[in-house]
């Protein structure tokens, strides 16, 4: 996967939903361990204390109705005696000083008697157990214990239970949440395409749902009736466009003929009369007509393949550059080249002819004499046209293409601003980026594929 659409990908709202899923599915797993966990501690701690403490108080109340002597008896009586709890206990009569007297523990561990305090210690030869104390006089101390190490297993048994499961529960809910993800996404970038593809002058359409099943199915109906109606336009404006243009067209072709008859009737000396202006103003009417049907045509052909055929473009813009030589040197220009041989594409011919002309009828238009005018080529295909003239100001770089800009440098030379945009939409005909890139000094196009 590219970075670039790996960074895309985290940041579609869909993965981010899906991402969410999961890390909510982990933390309600997390969470109902954490609790469970901690209420069964808390109850064996509960039940541990229970125990111990009912079994204390009976040895306390030995030692009130039968003295030190009894208490002694029965703790030797109960130190082999396992609880039907299965949790195996501990004693130990002792003196102030810990000196044991009856039980079957030997060191009296951190608990105070004279406190009762209780919790869990490890006695002294390594049993984890809980534990109370009690004094039951000036020199006599008790201590009742029980092992939980049946309470440990039943703890870890759910450890590894919810481990299990939890990590069942979050893989299954990513699972799910990938493939619905998945779903979604495709579904997304479909419609997405298309609507791309329209936007950047490709013919598209979106398949209507019929009924719609979800607001993705929703989005795809509404996007298709917005293509739908949007072809419809294009048609209308196309035909609109074709008929105003044969319609001015025509009647100034007949407008030319007849001013071409009546100069043969009466001749004007030095080409500069009346008529002869006349003709010449309806030729730059025509042409400019030419030129926006052509800009009209190309782009409305955009994405469609009929009529181009495979191009040797190295031999070709090796033929333009040898025909441009003459003027060049008119111009007082140098013409530099670097066409590397092999180059091929799909394009019609003369349109290629007229993208590249443009460009450098353009150069040798406003670079000044003994400038450089570069035309170079190189697999991609990538076609470049630089100068070393003075190139477009940067406050109208962002509107060269549009019909009919120019920028404050072109107004004194004769033109409409319709070569750059014939160009532009010749390049996106044949599926290059036609811009202008950043240079140092002059002007730099360049028509690349489109990525």
């Amino acid at each position: 996967m590219r970075p670039e659409a790996g960074a895309r990908r985290r940041g579609s709202i869909v993965w981010r939903v899906a991402a969410a899923s999961l890390l909510i599915a982990g933390l309600a797993v997390t969470l109902l361990f954490a609790a469970s966990w901690s209420t069964l501690r808390r109850g064996t701690s509960e039940a541990l204390a229970a125990t111990v403490t009912t079994d204390i108080a009976g040895l306390i109340d030995i030692h009130a109705s039968g003295g030190e002597r009894e208490l002694l008896r029965r703790v030797a009586d109960r130190k082999d005696v396992v609880s039907l709890e299965g949790r195996r206990p501990h004693y130990l009569v002792a003196r102030a000083n810990g000196t044991p007297l009856a039980g079957d523990i030997r060191v009296w561990p951190p608990l105070s008697a004279a406190l009762s305090e209780q919790g869990y210690v490890t006695l002294a030869g390594g049993t984890p157990v809980y534990a109370r104390a009690a004094k039951l006089g000036p020199d006599l101390q008790l201590l009742v214990a029980r092992e939980y190490a049946q309470d440990r297993e039943t703890m870890r048994r759910l450890t590894h239970i919810f481990l299990a499961v939890g990590a069942a529960i979050v893989l299954g809910v990513g699972a799910v949440a990938m493939l619905t993800a998945r779903g979604l996404a495709r579904r997304i970038d479909h419609v997405n395409a298309n609507l791309r593809a329209a936007a950047e002058g490709y013919p598209a359409a979106l398949e209507s749902p019929g009924t719609p099943r979800d607001e993705i199915d929703e989005l795809a109906l509404q996007g298709a009736r917005l293509l739908a109606r949007q072809a419809r336009l294009v048609r209308v404006q196309k035909h609109v466009s074709d008929h105003v243009a044969h319609e001015i067209r025509t009647p100034l072709m007949h407008l030319d003929a007849r001013l071409a008859a009546a100069l043969q009737e009466r001749s004007e000396p030095g080409g500069s009369g009346t008529l002869t202006r006349s003709r010449a103003d309806i030729r730059t009417i025509v042409a400019m007509l030419d030129s926006l049907l052509d800009i009209a045509s190309n782009e409305g052909r955009r994405g469609d393949l009929a009529g181009l055929s495979e191009l040797d473009l190295s031999a070709l813009l090796t033929d333009v550059a040898a025909l441009y030589e003459g003027s060049v040197e008119e111009a007082g220009l140098a013409l530099e080249t670097a066409i590397e041989p092999g180059v091929t594409m799909l394009a019609e011919r003369m349109q290629i002819v007229r993208l590249v002309s443009n460009l450098l009828d353009n150069a040798i238009k406003y670079v000044p004499a003994g400038g450089t005018v570069r035309l170079a080529l190189t697999h991609g295909p990538r076609i470049i046209i630089a100068d070393d003239g003075p190139g477009i100001p940067p406050e109208d770089r962002a509107r060269i293409f549009e019909r009919f800009a120019r920028s404050a440098g072109q107004v004194s030379q004769p033109g409409h601003g319709l070569g750059l945009a014939l160009a532009r939409a010749i390049a996106q005909r044949h599926g290059l980026v036609l811009r202008l890139d950043e240079t140092a000094r002059g002007a730099c196009f360049v028509a690349e594929p489109e990525t």
